[in-house]
């Protein structure tokens, strides 16, 4: 593994990325800076000509290839930011591109990939069928493949960050805070790093939904996750490359996972401070950052994160918005039940002070009481969420905390009101991820025993490459081990909320016990 980090050492060192990637410039967050007490700089990758760093890796690959491995053109797989990184670092150096990506990529990536001339394939609905069908063509026309992270030359590529980081903040700097999926980008920063200036602490920051570096340490080996979660798309792989975690497994100082809501929080504070909106990807730097510094209390460092893409669909900003305050701890959302009275409301808003309600829904729950899906806003005096629930239940009021709820986030709020009258028997509610294609619905109904009836449909979709369905079927209790059957069959990942406390209160009318 040397003589693999000496490569790489050298590669970037020798690196001719500046012929067509930028330096970009580190930059300090000043608002952050002073809010967390210590120098932010963000990394701003997102100032490349495509938006992402991928561009770097990308065309320092397509660069090394021999003359007649570029008359055989270049062929990569991908349903983004390497995509466009491979086709314009191609069009640059005149090499024929061909970029297979799967039938469900957004058509403004499509579009920014056609731009540069590259031969766009659309095949199957995820990236694994689009890289099976990305290796038949090889075969047949023996071009040559653009690994996305798993390549010495990419890895170089990548790690001209962690030097321009050098040049441009000297070695003063007390951590690095890396976004990870494939583990190319942080392979090589941490590669240079840990051998120019050993000293600086290298941060891997993962969503929870896609750890896979974390369960390769915790296993000690690369492992492949059953599934991932996409709504960071540019870091959702099932298993870390072999290099990359070849590179880091003994020299990483942390790795640090955070949610959907922290993302999205991170995106906020990124546009606070220079009025850019990150991927969400692009983001977890930042978002890593927040998180390292809620459980390590310190003051007077100087931190990096590297912003590593802009590459965002915008018809996901208002699914963005929604969870923004959430992350950041700003909004708390309760499931309250009050008095079914004239006052009552008004009673629980004078309760709550100065505090804002940012969302008020509520269904009539029988003679004596109802129940409030309610959003409250935390000011910025340090009001918490466990201070404020606390106050509300010494109050005498019966109180679920669903703020870290994802039913009651993505589906629950928008539907308060829509339980049915009496009871519905044999009811269980299932959330689906359906893909974005034509007949996945027909496909759900067409496998479904027709005996089952639909008690309740909602559909939302924030822009990805799946739609989020939330389902209610009446199942017989003796054909349990046939809906099984029909789960494990249908393909699309599902998640059991006959049990959610927020189906409990809204859908079903259960009080609290």
């Amino acid at each position: 593994m040397k003589e693999l980090s000496q490569e790489i050492i050298k590669g970037i060192d020798s690196s001719s990325v500046y012929d067509l990637a930028i330096k970009t410039p580190l930059e300090k967050a000043n608002a952050l800076s002073l809010r967390l007490k210590n120098e932010i700089l963000f990394k701003r990758e997102d100032l490349q000509p495509v938006f992402s760093f991928k561009l770097r890796g990308a065309y320092q690959k397509m660069k090394s290839l021999t003359p007649s491995e570029r008359l055989k053109g270049v062929i990569a797989v991908s349903a983004g930011n390497h995509a466009q990184g491979v086709a314009l670092g191609a069009r640059e150096l005149g090499i024929r591109a061909t970029i297979v990506m799967p039938v469900t990529t957004p058509e403004i990536k499509v579009n920014a990939v056609r731009a540069y001339g590259a031969q766009i394939i659309l095949h199957g609905d995820s990236y694994d069928d689009a890289l099976v069908h990305c290796r038949d063509i090889m075969k047949e026309e023996d071009q040559v493949f653009i690994h996305p992270y798993d390549d010495p030359q990419v890895i170089a590529g990548q790690g001209t960050i962690a030097k321009e980081i050098i040049d441009q903040a000297g070695p003063e700097v007390d951590a690095v805070f890396v976004a990870v999926g494939g583990g190319g980008l942080l392979a090589g920063i941490l590669t240079y790093l840990k051998d120019m200036h050993p000293k600086i602490k290298v941060i891997a920051v993962e969503s929870e939904d896609s750890a896979c570096l974390q369960e390769a340490l915790e296993e000690g080996e690369r492992v492949t996750l059953e599934s991932v979660g996409i709504f960071a798309d540019g870091v959702a792989v099932k298993q870390i490359g072999e290099l990359p975690f070849e590179l880091v497994k003994d020299r990483i100082d942390q790795v640090i996972t955070v949610t959907t809501d922290q993302i999205c929080s991170a995106i906020r504070d990124v546009y606070e401070e220079n009025r850019t909106i990150q991927e969400p990807a692009g983001a977890l730097g930042v978002a890593g950052l927040k998180k390292y510094l809620q459980s390590n209390q310190q003051t007077g460092k100087r931190f990096v994160t590297v912003n590593c893409g802009a590459n965002m669909n915008f018809d996901r900003l208002q699914h963005i918005a929604e969870r923004t305050e959430i992350g950041d701890r700003r909004e708390v959302l309760l499931s309250v039940q009050i008095p079914e009275k004239p006052g009552a409301f008004r009673k629980f808003c004078e309760q709550i002070g100065h505090l804002t309600v940012t969302e008020f829904n509520y269904r009539f729950a029988g003679s004596s009481h109802a129940q409030l899906f309610v959003g409250i806003g935390l000011s910025a005096d340090g009001t918490s969420r466990k201070e404020l629930i606390g106050q509300l239940e010494k109050d005498g009021y019966l109180i679920d905390d669903l703020s870290d709820n994802d039913l009651a986030k993505i589906h629950i709020r928008h539907m308060v009101g829509g339980r049915t009258p009496g009871k519905m028997e044999n009811e269980r509610l299932f959330r689906f991820q359906f893909p974005e294609r034509p007949r996945a619905l027909l496909e759900f109904l067409q496998r479904m025993d027709p005996t089952w009836n639909i008690s309740l449909f909602h559909y939302r979709n924030h822009g990805s490459a799946y739609g989020r369905v939330l389902v209610g079927m009446q199942v017989p209790e003796d054909d349990k081990e046939e809906f099984e059957g029909f789960l494990r069959n249908l393909g699309y990942r599902s998640f059991d909320e006959t049990g959610n406390v927020a189906y409990a209160r809204f859908l079903l009318g259960h009080p609290p016990s």
